[in-house]
């Protein structure tokens, strides 16, 4: 089944990219509509959207996902219901593809909603009671993103029609839009993971690597980017100021819990959030395509960088603390150097896929007139997304192995490292291919000299910063409390799944609780059913009682009649 689907998507992934190079080349866009019902002039249709950005989108999608179900036979090996893991990636694939060629909220909400349920059953897949709480606050956290694009698709009513590409541009600025647009920030913030949602993509992590690959580089959280990718014309100033301020928090509280953390794959989680805070910014200030941009040089590193990680901990019996790792390049030289392209590309290295798209988004906002703590708050995040690469990469390549002595840790995966061949190829030339094929027309950037390469700057410095602060870490005595307090604040992501999701819920279960034993099992039981059970049985005792002694008693009431009458007449 695996080569089944793999041979299906690579295929459909080639054909939608050559036509997505047609549409590009043609400028070129295809609407198909299907009426499925029509209720008081008011028609649900059923609607596809082709042009560049859908056709291109989807070729990438299709190409991650068949590289990582290719990856998944030998990860997922041993496992008796691998058929039915394979068929849930399918099914998840396809939910996107629903939603990416959707210009239309109702077929958008299938895909959307699609998303949502299959990515619980796949984060609770290994069963156990850490999945199903990770699959508890991922599924109600994406609902209510659901809900607000319900209540979005109940605004659009008053145009008569769904087909929001209609009407996102021409009713900028009424009322309806602007509760719709606000309606479908809220869920693409949900779905992406921005303050304050942001507690349930690290808990997704539960979910199988092929899985966290998946999601973390072109499915699930890119959702909501391409979403509002689709919306921004119809944002208000407000709503835009407003994504730029969360996504620049979201991007620094990313980059900053990422370099307290100890769990290969949350560090990983930490910084898909950390980019995705990136794309939602300049999102924010209107450059849609360079969101784009990033969108897909972004997917092609973080699924290869993903893949890695779960090769290193397929061989190292399922352990993810970086801390048990170490001079592991010795041991998988080939793992590793994919490990560290796809970690360069991360950072935005020159000249690898994460580099074109990156340098360009900082520098395009270096050319703006934005304020200086955003600027500030743009460049520390670069650097801090360096600091923790460097860090990651000193723990897991450079310093001690710490794992057990006997072990039996190689590059011997083949399946897996042609699952991982295939991608490292985009990850290098990925970011100036789609350059060439996106941007017709250069952007025109004129910087100081200083501020030109303050992007190599801020990357020096946080490289060497995630280099000595990782020693300073090991060598440091983490007896000292204030780095304990400290570091398990950040690494926490400043308390956020306490304040937004244990905070939230505490409460209402403990009521709960409360009400369960005290009134459900208490007071009602008294009063209620038991109460009324008890009456009732009393009664049919007592009426037993007669009727089983009727004789007895009808002499015994004809006695007390006969001494009543005696007594009567006497008187």
């Amino acid at each position: 089944m695996c080569l089944i689907y793999f041979s299906m998507f690579l295929l459909f992934s080639v054909i939608t990219f050559l036509s997505s190079l047609s549409f590009m080349v043609t400028e070129y866009s295809l609407l198909l509509e299907y009426e499925v019902l029509s209720i008081n002039s008011c028609s649900v249709m059923m609607t596809i959207l082709l042009d560049w950005m859908s056709l291109l989108f989807m070729s990438f999608v299709l190409f991650i996902s068949s590289m990582v179900i290719f990856y998944s036979e030998e990860y997922m090996e041993g496992d008796i219901y691998i058929n039915r893991f394979i068929m849930l990636v399918g099914m998840f694939v396809l939910s996107m593809m629903l939603l990416i060629i959707s210009p239309n909220l109702i077929s958008i909400l299938l895909g959307w909603d699609g998303l949502g349920l299959v990515s619980y059953a796949l984060v609770i897949y290994y069963q156990n009671v850490k999945s199903y709480n990770a699959g508890m606050i991922t599924a109600l956290t994406n609902r209510i993103g659901d809900v607000a694009l319900l209540m979005s698709i109940a605004w659009m009513m008053n145009y008569g029609g769904f087909n929001y590409v209609f009407y996102v541009d021409y009713f900028k600025g009424s009322l309806e839009m602007n509760l719709i647009s606000g309606l479908v920030l809220l869920a693409a913030m949900t779905k992406s993971a921005q303050i304050p949602f942001s507690s349930w993509l690290p808990a997704a992590m539960a979910a199988p690597t092929p899985v966290s690959s998946l999601v973390h580089s072109s499915t699930l959280v890119t959702a909501g980017v391409y979403l509002l990718i689709r919306f921004n014309f119809s944002m208000s100033e407000g709503m835009m100021f407003f994504l730029l301020f969360v996504g620049t928090m979201t991007m620094f509280m990313a980059g900053l819990g990422a370099n307290f953390e100890f769990d290969l794959k949350k560090i990983i989680a930490l910084s898909t959030l950390s980019q995705l805070g990136l794309m939602m910014g300049i999102l924010a200030l209107g450059e849609y395509q360079l969101a784009f941009f990033h969108l897909l040089t972004h997917a092609l590193f973080k699924a290869l960088l993903f893949m890695c990680a779960g090769a290193m901990i397929h061989n190292l019996g399922n352990c993810q603390d970086i801390r048990y790792m170490g001079s592991v390049v010795n041991l998988m030289p080939l793992t590793c150097s994919y490990f560290v392209i796809s970690n360069l590309s991360l950072c935005g290295i020159p000249f690898l896929a994460g580099f074109y798209s990156k340098d360009l988004i900082l520098e395009v906002l270096s050319m703006g007139y934005m304020n200086l703590f955003i600027y500030f708050i743009y460049y520390v995040s670069t650097g801090l997304t360096v600091c923790y690469t460097f860090r990651l990469i000193y723990y897991v390549l450079v310093g001690d192995f710490n794992f057990l002595s006997l072990n039996m840790i190689s590059d011997k995966g083949y399946i897996m490292l042609k699952g991982m061949s295939g991608l490292i190829l985009f990850v290098i030339v990925g970011g100036s291919m789609l350059m060439w094929l996106m941007i017709s027309t250069p952007y025109y950037i004129c910087l100081p000299r200083l501020m030109k390469m303050m992007t190599l700057v801020v990357i020096i410095i946080g490289g060497w910063l995630g280099t000595e602060l990782s020693k300073f870490a090991l060598s440091y005595s983490l007896s000292s409390l204030n780095y304990l307090k400290t570091s398990f604040f950040l690494a926490n992501m400043w308390y956020m799944p306490y304040i937004s999701t244990f905070g939230v819920n505490y409460y209402p279960l403990m009521s709960g609780v409360k009400i369960y034993s005290l009134v459900d099992q208490g007071w009602s039981e008294f009063y209620g059913s038991q109460n009324i059970f008890f009456q009732l049985k009393r009664l049919s005792i007592f009426l037993q009682f007669l009727y089983s002694n009727n004789l007895k008693v009808f002499m015994l009431l004809l006695s007390m009649w006969v001494m009543y009458m005696y007594m009567y007449l006497l008187i």
